[in-house]
């Protein structure tokens, strides 16, 4: 692999090997050391070998957690900030649906845009919210299918 592949980003590659088994220990590491009602402060070495201590509030504590995790499971991924406006390809990646069919869902206003020219650009937090609401429906519709099923003997 050479050095533009090793720089490249995980959303455009999977991780290598010694990548996953280093994020695995780095997770290991910082997982050890989190505190779950306040800050944590970790140290670090820098370049001339002098520890220097790094406070990780909670959520970014957790947050870079869960990219190790994402990382040391050899996936790959992206970091999107929820202020970023998404094509509708993208946001159709996002939701695992096709274009046309993200259209659709735009259309019937479930999700907020706006157009730009003749293109619709969708608020990352507003896709995010629909996601969310779309999982929950989905999971309650399981639950009670499950429900229905242990009543009726079916399972």
């Amino acid at each position: 692999m050479n050095a533009t592949q090793q720089a490249s980003a995980f959303g455009e590659r999977l991780p290598t090997e010694l990548e996953i088994s280093n994020a695995e220990t780095l997770r290991q590491i910082v997982a050890s050391q989190v505190k779950d009602d306040g800050d944590t402060i970790i140290n670090v070495s820098n370049e001339q070998g002098e520890a220097l201590p790094v406070t990780l509030s909670p959520a970014l504590a957790h947050s870079f957690l869960e990219v190790l995790r994402v990382i040391s499971s050899g996936r790959g991924f992206q970091l999107i900030p929820l202020d970023s406006q998404l094509t509708t390809q993208q946001a159709a990646d996002l939701l695992n649906v096709s274009r046309p069919h993200l259209i659709k869902v735009l259309e019937r206003g479930d999700i907020p845009f706006e157009r730009v020219g003749r293109h619709r650009r969708i608020k990352a937090s507003e896709l995010l919210k629909y996601k969310e609401k779309r999982d929950d429906k989905r999971a309650s519709a399981l639950a009670d299918m499950a429900e229905f099923d242990g009543k009726h003997g079916l399972l």
